[in-house]
């Protein structure tokens, strides 16, 4: 007994046990990354015109950099196991080894094989859909699988392929490797050598932890790991444990959108009284129709709206002009041709919620858009691409991170944007974050991009003022004392909050270099510009509820003027695009929209929690509704008519995304 006890807590025992770990995590990354290289080069076809070698390159390193997770996921999922064999005996351990070993290969063959057909039939790696097995007709799919993917061909192949890699695997197991220990010398040299060898274990924790990087600002994972302009190099550099790991993660993002607790009968009067019309009609599209009362402006030859990553608007009070980190949003606002919007709520607390709010229209509705299968079916009719191109613009949409990131891709092509553009269009040596390129490189390439004989309406998302916030600021011109001296005297020793103030101010001055650029070379042109959230940082610890939550809405061009939004103008982004369109629009031109113009008669803003008017701000589920004044503690308020509202956006929002035009109580029956 006590021999034992001695060979399981010995050094040697430890080093041996986890030299083998090692091995293991090896063997995997390098299964993992000959894979994905066979992958490329066998659907080679599939591959876009005009891709080159360093895309190609560029997928195999972040691929490698991502499969160092998965390896490592292997690894633990394998040793784990073993290291209650290795307590027992060697010889357990082995066995344990072989054991885990051949479950861990034989499910990532069955996957490797699979995922070749599966890309032909979705031009994906797996994604959520393919939890969506267990709703269809499984004899029907397991026919299909036979007939149409000889599935017993395939399976037979990826067993094969499992037991030459498990037979490889176990002589590399049982290969006696040098030592990475010195075995002669001092006591201090043996020392030394064992703590650099458990270092290099962290290092390789840290890597396993970051998908190949040593902080999590660098980290790569599946949902940015898109970073060439290929669409078939940004699947495969997702190993099959990662596309799977997306699909598992979107399918429960999907399975959370449990709807919301209103009746058809409901809706249907809900969506009349919003159209002013009888609730004679089962189709809820007809309440959504609207005619265009007459351009206000001339038609602009481009149309821009920037969504510009947390570009709050409590900046722009008074009471922070000091800080100087907007004055080019402050200098456009001083001009004759712009018009802004105080009272303006994201459609919800995340980018892809503003994304969504002006792609499709709808409100944030306890509905994830970028995973439902019927986001991709067809543009909604509410959607802004395809009501802009009956106005005849081209319609693009310009993104400074990957077309991975919440399939933002693929929904916004699926809800009909003629062109989509991200971090892979505009060159590697667009430096930026984990998250996209910096705000100067995204802005060049949709200038350099625009035709000019060709009206467009573009959509622009940046990134730079967001963490990690790995700008530059000093050699960019901020000047960082200015601003600490501005700050309260208990902010001014806060450097993560002069760093995000400094980011705020990067993505302000490349703003405004776009917008003074566009005006100087495109002067008919109609620009709007809002934040896609609030909420990320704050001076005050305790912020009022507008300070913390309210994004700016502005307009400029050729046209525009002050008041030509309503004086008492509120919204949110579902409200965006039907301002374009009654700004721009001949009269009697048709449109589909839930929101409503700011230019004619929206006085009211809601989202995924709260609502807004010119006087006050309230959170939008509290019974009964509570205002929380802007300028004044008793500001007015009409809280029936508030709630009113707030149950037409998300009702409509809710039923017109996951159920279509129909009210049929009939598709409520099975919900849970």
């Amino acid at each position: 007994m006590k021999q034992t006890l001695l060979r399981i807590f010995s050094w040697e025992n430890l080093y041996a046990f986890l030299k083998r770990g090692l091995k293991v995590f090896l063997f995997y990354l390098a299964v993992l990354s000959l894979f994905r290289a066979f992958f490329i080069a066998w659907m080679h076809e599939y591959i876009a015109a005009g891709t080159g070698g360093a895309d190609i390159l560029l997928a195999l390193v972040s691929g490698t950099r991502l499969s160092v997770q998965s390896a490592g996921g292997v690894m633990l999922f394998v040793m784990l196991p073993a290291l209650l064999g290795n307590l027992c005996s060697l010889r357990m351990e082995r066995r344990v080894l072989d054991l885990f070993n051949g479950l861990a290969l034989v499910v990532l063959s069955i996957l490797y094989a699979a995922s070749f057909p599966y890309y032909r039939q979705f031009h994906s790696g797996f994604h959520q859909l393919m939890f969506n097995a267990a709703n269809d007709d499984l004899y029907a799919l397991f026919v299909s699988l036979v007939q149409e993917f000889y599935l017993p061909v395939r399976l037979a192949g990826a067993l094969l392929l499992a037991w030459g890699l498990w037979r490889l695997l176990r002589a590399f197991l049982r290969w006696d490797a040098p030592s990475l220990l010195p075995a002669r010398g001092s006591r201090l040299r043996r020392l030394l050598g064992r703590a650099l060898f458990l270092v290099g274990w962290y290092v390789l924790s840290l890597l396993i932890i970051f998908g190949g990087s040593l902080r999590w600002e660098t980290a790569v994972d599946w949902e940015n790991a898109g970073v060439t302009r290929d669409a078939f190099l940004n699947e495969a550099i997702l190993d099959d444990l990662q596309a799977v790991y997306r699909g598992w993660r979107m399918n429960g993002r999907l399975e959370a959108c449990n709807g919301l607790d209103f009746t058809p009968e409901q809706i249907r009067a809900l969506a009349a009284a919003r159209a002013g019309r009888p609730a004679d009609t089962d189709d809820l599209d007809v309440y959504l129709q609207r005619t265009a009362q007459g351009a206000q402006i001339e038609k602009p030859r481009h149309i821009f709206v920037i969504i510009s990553e947390s570009y709050a608007n409590w900046p722009l009070l008074d009471k922070y002009k000091d800080l100087h980190i907007n004055d080019g949003l402050r200098s456009i606002l001083a001009g004759e041709d712009s018009d802004y919007c105080r009272s303006f709520l994201p459609n919800g607390a995340s980018t892809v919620s503003a994304v969504t709010g002006v792609v499709t229209g709808f409100a944030d509705a306890n509905l994830y858009l970028t995973t439902m299968p019927e986001a991709f079916a067809a543009p909604y009719p509410t959607a802004s691409a395809p009501q802009l191109a009956r106005l005849g613009y081209q319609t693009n949409f310009w993104y400074a991170g990957p077309a991975t990131w919440e399939r933002i891709g693929a929904f916004t092509r699926a809800q009909g944007y003629e062109h989509f553009y991200s971090r892979g269009d505009f060159g590697a040596e667009a430096p930026g974050s984990v998250w996209g390129c910096d705000d100067e490189y995204l802005y060049d390439a949709v200038l350099n991009g625009i035709a000019d004989d060709t009206p467009s309406f573009n959509v622009l998302l940046n990134v730079s003022n967001h963490s990690p916030y790995t700008i530059d600021l000093d050699s960019k011109g901020f000047d960082a004392e200015r601003v600490r001296q501005a700050l309260p005297p208990e902010a001014q020793e806060d450097k993560e909050l002069l760093r995000e103030l400094g980011h705020y101010w990067y993505a302000d001055r490349e703003l405004t270099r776009f917008v003074r650029t566009v005006k100087e070379k495109y002067p008919d042109s109609l620009i709007v510009i809002l934040g896609d959230h609030a909420d990320r940082y704050n001076i005050e610890k305790t912020p009022t509820m507008y300070e913390r939550y309210a994004i700016p809405f502005v307009v400029t061009g050729r046209g525009v003027h002050k008041g030509l939004l309503l004086p008492d103008a509120a919204g949110s982004q579902i409200d965006v695009v039907p301002t374009i369109l009654e700004m721009i629009a001949p009269r009697g031109f048709s449109y589909e929209a839930l929101g409503g113009s700011l230019t004619r008669d929206n006085r009211r803003g809601v989202n995924y929690g709260f609502w807004i008017t010119h006087e006050a701000v309230g959170q939008a589920d509290t019974v009964p509704l509570v205002p929380q004044g802007i300028d004044s503690e008793t500001p007015a308020f009409d809280e029936p008519a508030m709630q009113q509202y707030i149950d037409t956006i998300r009702s409509i929002s809710w039923w017109r995304a996951k159920y279509g035009p129909i009210l049929d109580p009939a598709l409520l029956e099975g919900r849970e």
